[in-house]
């Protein structure tokens, strides 16, 4: 059993992400479950995942075998590609356009993603860590944080909805002209198969997103989507509710538009992360980062007719 005394630098990070981080190799179910059954304890009482850490906490962390999964390595071409995909770095953080079909994380079968390919490119980097998720089948702005005090600070902003971040869509139809944002509260559930599923529901959390068309057709709209929070698969239910799934998914869309979109040259979903903005609290430094669209999407825009839609910056 170890006792680990949280200092200020180790503060208000996530209790489940802290221990991932100590817990090197131990896959993430293994986490939540010491968290579930209490064998992860802070000042001596339970606490779930979301718990976050203030400075001078104790937790008590028990024997865990490390060997039980060793993080991935990964092909020297997807190293290089990241390298090549990055947006904007300085000494606190670095942007990058994340590949489509390419996860953030190893785990759930996936032995490495962007975080250990990362890490694995840059050996003697002291500390790299997410700042957000997003889908495995979604492209785009991708925040890491260099140092725990920018993850801090980023967090903060992420929580205080200081950064505008912005998302391009093909959606299903023809969006409604008047329906400019979905507010409805997001559920997540698990099915006994393990996969994971978010609905609409009253007990849910809060979730706001607005919409804005860019271009559109019969049997497609483009969309710029805009998150004023960040739950899990968020754009892609307030879409799918409003009865304008995101083309090509495959877990809240439509099957015969997914048939057609496929026809005219999609592969895989057209979800992808535009823009991140933000202010650096202690500077005022304002951050602009913008993510063009990749070669397959800019190709069915192209096909479709929308290729002129999107707006200047």
């Amino acid at each position: 059993m170890k006792i680990v005394e949280i200092d200020a630098d180790q503060a208000d990070q996530r209790i489940d992400n802290f221990l991932l981080g100590l817990l090197k190799g131990v896959p993430r179910t293994r986490i939540y479950r010491l968290l579930r059954k209490g064998e992860v304890r802070v000042n001596k009482g339970r606490v779930k995942p979301a718990y976050r850490l203030r400075a001078g906490d104790q937790v008590r962390v028990p024997p865990v075998r490390q060997a039980e999964r060793s993080p991935g390595r990964v092909g020297q071409d997807l190293c290089r590609r990241l390298e090549a995909a990055i947006l904007l770095e300085n000494d606190r953080f670095l942007v990058l356009n994340k590949p489509r079909g390419v996860a953030v994380h190893g785990g759930s079968g996936i032995s490495a993603g962007i975080i250990e390919a990362l890490r694995q490119a840059r050996p003697r980097e002291r500390y790299l860590e997410l700042v957000h998720r997003l889908d495995r089948e979604t492209g785009g702005c991708l925040l890491v944080a260099r140092k725990r005090s920018a993850l801090r600070v980023l967090h903060g902003l992420m929580r205080e909805g200081r950064v505008d971040k912005r998302y391009r869509l093909l959606a299903a139809g023809r969006w409604p002209v008047d329906c400019r944002e979905v507010d409805a509260p997001l559920h997540k559930n698990l099915l006994s198969s393990g996969e994971r599923v978010v609905r609409i529901s009253p007990a849910g959390k809060p979730a706001r997103t607005g919409f804005r068309q860019l271009g559109g057709m019969d049997r497609a709209t483009y969309m710029e989507a805009r998150l004023h929070t960040g739950r899990t698969h968020q754009i892609r239910v307030h879409a799918a509710h409003v009865g304008h799934p995101v083309a090509g998914d495959e877990k809240y869309g439509e099957r015969a538009f997914n048939r057609w979109i496929r026809g005219q040259g999609l592969q895989g979903m057209f979800l992808h992360a535009a823009s991140l903005a933000f202010s650096w609290p202690e500077s005022d430094e304002r951050f602009r980062v913008r993510a063009p669209l990749d070669d397959n999407l800019q190709q069915v825009l192209v096909t479709l007719g929308l290729e002129g839609a999107e707006p200047e910056a």
